[in-house]
């Protein structure tokens, strides 16, 4: 057993940057350009996944994605954040907010080096090392490679890996059948509420309104007919009885790409709420980022509290949370193109009372919300069980490398 620094088991560390000219530079396909918000933790999304040609690529060769390569987010809000490279992205590069971590494979597996880093020891660290630069959130390469692991032998790594990734092939499968139930239930609901090809719709007549043609019986509404906006706020930060609690302190940097927040980076306690304009909210509020980070719209999966730079919406008149939450998600765009704020993008609460939305029939409603409250508790259970395999493989991690637990 010893302590390395990854400087001394890696043949590469180091980030890229983004072409000339930004995302006006981006193409429609070609090489990868792997950026942050394609990195979470033990996850790779696709998603808004850039592609540059091979001239732009040629200037980034420094950064050449490689197979069994470490990816970790090195700036912003996902600092810290690591996964590693899928072989079905490449070929890639980085841009400037992400780094390469290539393990010597002589000396250390790939996975486990992987598997450390997105450890709750590990994370731990990084995120104190990145809250101490000066200006913002941020990874340096000297940082990167001076951070400490402790490893076995190489033999003990990859029969450590062999059995870790398991986990992570189980995690991994079931964040596919998320994303297929997630698809499912949005596309019933532009099926329903958008093409109006709910049961029924046949023998239905429609009229006009100031969103056009809707069903008879359908209301056009003002958004705060149909749902409070309600606000949050922070604890002090310098008192240390308000932090360090048991519950999940929601800030964009949280907002996952996915229905549910489960997880977050701060965590405060009861005091810490009464002591301030931070507020509980229960599971299922719908949560909105409003502010700098504009229009992610998630569910806590538990009760939460959150910060000023969000909204939280609560519906009206027995409308469901999931049928406000679906509807919430189509309205984006429009939220998105209406925001105000000096310094940058701001969702303000005149927004939410000028923004029309469509109310159907409240019967009609209900049996959208028996199909699509099955598929929520569905997606639910599956990132209980994913939330379970973490804490599993979170837990033998440091008894497989001290020997408390045998292979």
């Amino acid at each position: 057993m010893s302590i390395v620094k990854l400087e001394e088991i890696t043949i590469k560390i180091g980030s890229g940057a983004t072409p000339r000219g930004g995302k006006g530079a981006y193409k429609s396909q070609g090489i990868s350009l792997i950026r942050s918000m394609n990195v979470y933790d033990s996850k790779f999304t696709y998603k808004n996944l850039a592609f540059i040609d091979d001239e732009q690529a040629q200037k980034l060769a420094n950064v050449v994605v490689k197979e069994n390569d470490v990816l970790l987010n090195i700036t912003g809000a996902s600092v810290a954040r690591c996964c590693l490279v899928p072989k079905c992205s490449l070929p890639a590069r980085v841009n400037q907010h992400v780094a390469i971590i290539r393990v010597d494979h002589k000396l250390a597996d790939p996975r486990f080096v992987f598997l450390c880093l997105v450890s709750p020891k590990y994370k731990t660290q990084l995120l104190t090392y990145a809250q101490g630069g000066a200006t913002r959130e941020a990874l340096t390469k000297t940082t990167i490679e001076e951070f400490e692991i402790e490893i076995p032998s190489i033999e003990k790594q990859v029969k450590i890996a062999d059995v870790l990734t398991a986990y992570d092939n189980l995690i991994e499968n079931n964040n596919r059948r998320i994303a297929i139930l997630e698809d499912m239930a949005q596309s019933l609901y532009q099926e329903w509420f958008v093409k109006f090809r709910f049961p029924g719709h046949q023998n239905t007549k429609f009229k006009e309104s100031s969103l056009g043609l809707i069903p008879e019986g359908w209301n056009v509404k003002v958004f705060t007919d149909i749902a409070d906006v309600l606000g949050g706020g922070t604890p002090k930060t310098k008192e240390p009885s308000y932090w360090g609690g048991e519950i999940p302190f929601f800030a964009p940097r949280d907002a996952p790409d996915s229905f549910y927040a489960t997880t977050t980076e701060k965590h405060v306690t009861e005091l810490g709420i009464e002591k301030s304009s931070a507020k509980l909210y229960p599971k299922d509020t719908v949560f909105i980022t409003a502010r700098g980070t504009v229009g992610k719209v998630v569910l806590p999966s538990r009760e939460m509290t959150m910060n000023q730079s969000c909204y939280a919406l609560k519906a009206k008149n027995d409308i469901s949370q999931k049928f406000l939450f679906l509807m919430t998600k189509t309205q984006v765009a429009y939220l998105k193109k209406n925001t105000g704020g000096a310094t940058f993008d701001t969702i303000v609460t005149d927004t939410f009372k000028s923004m029309k939305v469509m109310l159907p029939l409240a019967e009609t409603i209900q049996d959208f919300n028996k199909i699509i409250e099955p598929i929520f508790d569905q997606i639910l259970n599956l990132i209980n069980k994913n939330s379970n395999l973490k804490s599993q493989r979170d837990f033998l991690l440091p008894k497989l490398i001290s020997g408390n637990i045998q292979l």
